[in-house]
């Protein structure tokens, strides 16, 4: 598998959780969200749309420009907060159903990937040398 097959797997889990998030906002609130934290005001939607649009505008703009093996770790390691915030508000505060919790999916396969990739791009790339 090329860099570039694995930056556009990257791209394809925002694209595609982003856009459930930006196209069905009230979707997202009523399946991944547990009842006692739904809200379904129109801000609520709102607020959850817009955080689908800017997942989508980075699923494009990791379609459009091309990454090396440094932008693979970075974003990789740019991932790892993102589990504790999944960990969190399952474990502890429980607001995310296991719906929900493809969000951690989505993260885990993305951070298997960006390793994939930064392996691949670290044969090729001059500038890890």
């Amino acid at each position: 598998m090329t860099a570039r097959i694995v930056q556009y797997l990257i791209a394809l889990v925002f694209l595609l959780l982003g856009g459930w998030a930006l196209f069905a906002p009230g979707s997202v609130i009523e399946s991944a969200v547990t009842e006692p934290y739904r809200d379904s005001t129109f801000l609520t939607r709102f607020i959850m749309a817009c955080f689908g649009a800017q997942a989508v505008l980075f699923g494009i703009m990791a379609l459009v420009v091309r990454w090396n093996a440094r932008s693979f770790a970075t974003f990789g390691t740019a991932l790892l907060p993102f589990f504790l915030f999944n960990w969190y508000f399952h474990y502890e505060v429980p607001l995310l159903t296991s719906i929900g919790m493809l969000d951690f999916a989505g993260n885990m396969t993305m951070l298997i990937l960006a390793i994939i990739g930064w392996r691949t791009a670290k044969k090729i790339d001059w500038d890890t040398k």
